[in-house]
């Protein structure tokens, strides 16, 4: 165990301040050993400090790693990380709310690749939630791209869960890895393939599906004649707890690139507008003839600067998160980052090539 006195200070209010600060700097504190300290958590939020989702993702870190967890309370806005051995198994985190799955994952997959053996992580709560990826997404975009890395991990979905009683589970099984590869992600390609499901859980109508669904289609349409687009709409059966309604869109380009838009019902908004925010976001995400989404943008820092060599993404604006995921992974790893601009003389897109020189974490477990 390292003494406090050697814990790297990590401001939780910089830049974008959310639970993504925690999330970034605990898993990297698990993978290089480093102790951390993270004060003002959450400090510029309506409810500053930890919530029960951000608590539950610091003790399912703290457990995969053997830590001690200082602090470790709702509300808390300071905490003391000091990791020990990784250690593969079984482990289980739940939010006992709709907190997201998928949060979850993002902080517990990172750890798990660097443990002697697989892992079984056993995560409960939304799966299909505000304010994080559905678990579509993280199945169907993040998986297959970070598999690029060397990142091998297996998903499967028990049960799906909602605003606001929760009660989703995943079962993620992990393989560890000896150290991850660089990836180069600059061709766009064009667009092939368009489709997506819309869905409903629980009390609600299968005709809300039909028509997030048709509205989705009618607003791509617009915009991208010459491609059938495939959205099926789907009636949650066994496999769904409570109530729910919503769409995830997936674009696939012919290089092999994803792109997503996605969106949640709620209380009082009609469907068709459901169905037309996912489309909208989809096809923001397709103009820009970056390579990645606005979503994974972020996501996928954390495995460049664990990587042996040097990544490099092309991507649309580069958005707060990743600035924000960029400058904890530079305090927490040796990994270099460089944004550069990219004009494309033929159209008036501006594209950045966010290239990082990986820190080759090797894992000393395997």
């Amino acid at each position: 165990m390292k003494m406090d006195s050697a814990a790297v200070e990590i401001d939780g209010s910089v830049m974008e301040g959310g639970g993504q600060i925690l999330r970034l700097s605990a898993a990297l504190s698990c993978i290089t050993g480093a102790a951390i300290k993270i004060t003002k958590i959450r400090a510029g939020r309506s409810t500053p400090g930890l919530r029960p989702q951000h608590l539950m993702g610091l003790q399912l870190v703290s457990d995969l790693c053997s830590g001690s967890l200082q602090g470790g309370t709702i509300g808390s806005t300071d905490i003391n990380l000091t990791p020990g051995k990784i250690q593969s198994g079984n482990h289980t985190a739940d939010t006992q709310t709709a907190g997201s799955v998928c949060l979850l994952l993002q902080v517990a997959l990172p750890c798990a690749l660097y443990a002697d053996a697989a892992s079984q992580l056993c995560l409960k709560g939304g799966t299909n939630a505000e304010m994080a990826p559905q678990i579509d997404y993280t199945v169907k975009v993040f998986k297959p791209i970070v598999e690029r890395f060397g990142v091998h991990f297996d998903c499967d979905i028990k049960m799906r869960g909602y605003y606001p009683k929760g009660g989703g589970e995943v079962m993620v099984t992990v393989n560890p890895v000896k150290e991850l590869q660089p990836v180069t992600l600059t061709e766009r390609g064009n667009i092939t393939k368009i489709h997506g499901r819309a869905f409903v859980a629980g009390v609600l109508p299968f005709k809300l599906a039909k028509d997030m669904s048709a509205a989705a289609v009618r607003t791509i349409r617009k915009e991208i004649k010459e491609l059938y687009i495939n959205i099926q709409p789907v009636q949650e059966k066994e496999k769904a707890y409570g109530n729910g309604n919503g769409i995830i869109i997936i674009a696939e380009s012919s290089t092999g690139c994803l792109f997503a838009g996605s969106a949640l019902g709620k209380k009082g908004v009609y469907a068709d507008k459901v169905g037309i925010e996912a489309a909208e976001m989809l096809l923001r995400n397709i103009r820009h003839n970056g390579c990645v989404d606005e979503f994974l943008q972020d996501q996928l820092i954390i495995f460049m600067a664990l990587a042996k060599g040097t990544s490099r993404i092309r991507t649309g604006a580069v958005t707060l998160h990743t600035q924000t995921a960029i400058h904890i992974a530079e305090q927490l790893t040796q990994a270099k980052f460089t944004i550069t601009k990219s004009e494309d003389e033929l159209s008036s897109n501006v594209t950045y090539i966010i290239e990082c020189q990986g820190s080759g974490v090797v894992n000393p477990n395997l």
